[in-house]
């Protein structure tokens, strides 16, 4: 590894592939190596800290020689490769973990699996699930053997993201697409894996049914007159750019004169609709065929669904609260741009922009898709539970039944912090609520839960 390459890799920091330590901790050390080989391999550069100073090790062959008895020790035993690159006259030793053949890998701490940028211990219920998961092939990082480099291969769009991603390139492209991780080397040969072809191809339609985004808007708030349809294939970054455009084309919006400043008032927040995008696009099943990713825009609503359901793993009363992902490595490439700005926080800031916007909480739906519905102020949720009662609950009560259909062990505190106003009223909302038979408590008020009941 040259310096260029070198300095290009600590520039991007941490990641799904990358690992810095400062100094030599066995028992660390080993649950970052299984953890790589339970993913998708990656390496782990020793005399960095994890602030990407250069800090520099002493390397000794007793040091490269416990790291390797470290790696065979492991269950089951793993060969890692080592690499000793001095910069400015300080040594960093390079540790190199293959994408484990035999998964899944214990070492002495227990189950390990990259995430984002740190290392997961999982759990025996995650362990079962992960090895039964891992007899499918991942999507995002199978190589592609259909494409051809260069001639597919768009470098417009690499530039682009190194724009959005703050990067620097000082690197050639190859190598570069190749510390990305959407790329890599075999006999001399450059090998795309999806991941790389989802952002990087000239066309992926020509490659996958299931790049594309479909956008439709609607006249009404039913599926009856259809204004408008746009089919996107651009890529993940193009897809995601003429999304956003499209929805906020589409919706509504009023302007506010302060200051003799005219201010845009969108119909739903821009950071809501930006994260359903993204969510959507980022955690999409890319196997699955039957369906498409669609955005539909309504009169008062607005729904993104995209096929795949919850993250495998991931139980309903988990959803929002822990973060699973589906695309590790796409997660990985969209995490260090602007669209991304913090991984897993995605549902959470949908929630709260809609709270800050005083528009309902948004509805999320799953089963063998995924749906996220945004409603306006006018467009109340007129399912079974509040069709026949719309002029006796106030949009702080349908926010609350919501809330209660999202997460039925919600407390008054939270929900406070959801709609903004003092525990007294949500008490008194609630008390409205099960006095006209919408809700009722289930059990203990401390060891309980609420359910959404609904009266005829």
């Amino acid at each position: 590894m040259n310096s260029d390459e070198f300095m290009f890799i600590v520039q991007e920091g941490e990641g799904l592939l990358i690992e810095f330590k400062e100094s030599f901790d066995s028992k660390s050390l080993t649950k970052h190596i299984v953890a790589f080989a339970n993913s998708c391999g990656g390496r782990i550069f020793l005399g960095i800290s994890d602030d990407c100073e250069i800090k520099g090790i002493s390397i000794t062959n007793k040091l490269k020689s416990e790291i390797q008895d470290l790696a065979r020790n492991c269950e089951p035993s793993l060969k890692v490769n080592l690499e000793i690159v001095s910069i400015n006259q300080k040594k960093i030793l390079i540790i190199f973990v293959p994408d484990g053949e035999n998964k899944p890998y214990l070492c002495s701490s227990g189950f390990f699996l990259r995430q984002g940028a740190t290392s997961q211990k999982l759990s025996r219920d995650e362990i079962f699930e992960f090895a039964i998961r891992e007899g499918r092939i991942r999507f995002d990082s199978s190589i592609n053997d259909k494409f051809n480099f260069p001639l597919d291969f768009d470098e417009k769009k690499l530039n682009e993201y190194f724009s959005l991603a703050s990067l620097t390139n000082v690197l050639g492209v190859k190598e570069v697409l190749v510390n990305l991780g959407v790329a890599q080397i075999k006999e001399e040969k450059i090998l795309f894996n999806n991941t790389g072809i989802l952002f990087f191809s000239r066309d992926p339609g020509k490659f996958f049914l299931t790049s594309k985004v479909i956008c439709v808007n609607y006249q009404g708030d039913e599926k009856t007159k259809i204004l408008d349809r746009k089919i996107f294939d651009g890529g993940i970054i193009q897809n995601i750019q003429d999304a956003i455009s499209y929805v906020k084309k589409h919706i509504n919006i009023e302007f506010e004169i302060k200051k003799l400043k005219r201010e845009e008032i969108l119909q739903f927040p821009e950071e809501a609709i930006r994260e359903c995008i993204i969510n959507a696009i980022m955690h999409r099943d890319y196997y699955d065929e039957s369906g498409d990713l669609i955005i539909e825009v309504f009169r008062h609503k607005l729904v993104v669904s995209n096929p795949g359901g919850l993250v495998r793993g991931l139980r309903s009363e988990e959803f929002g609260k822990i973060s699973r992902t589906r695309n590790p490595l796409i997660a990985n490439i969209l995490g260090r741009t602007e669209y991304v700005e913090k991984l897993g926080t995605g549902i959470s800031r949908i929630r709260t922009a809609m709270a800050d916007f005083h528009l309902p909480l948004p509805l999320f739906e799953y089963n063998h898709s995924f749906f996220v519905t945004l409603y306006d102020k006018v467009g109340k949720i007129t399912d079974r539970v509040t069709d026949r009662v719309t002029d006796r609950v106030t949009d702080n009560q349908t926010r609350i039944i919501e809330a209660i259909r999202q997460d039925k062990f919600i407390t008054t505190k939270k929900l406070s912090g959801l709609l903004q106003i003092a525990q007294r009223n949500v008490k008194e909302n609630i008390s409205h609520l099960k006095k006209i038979g919408l809700i009722k408590r289930i059990g203990s008020e401390k060891s309980g839960h609420w359910e959404v009941v609904g009266k005829e």
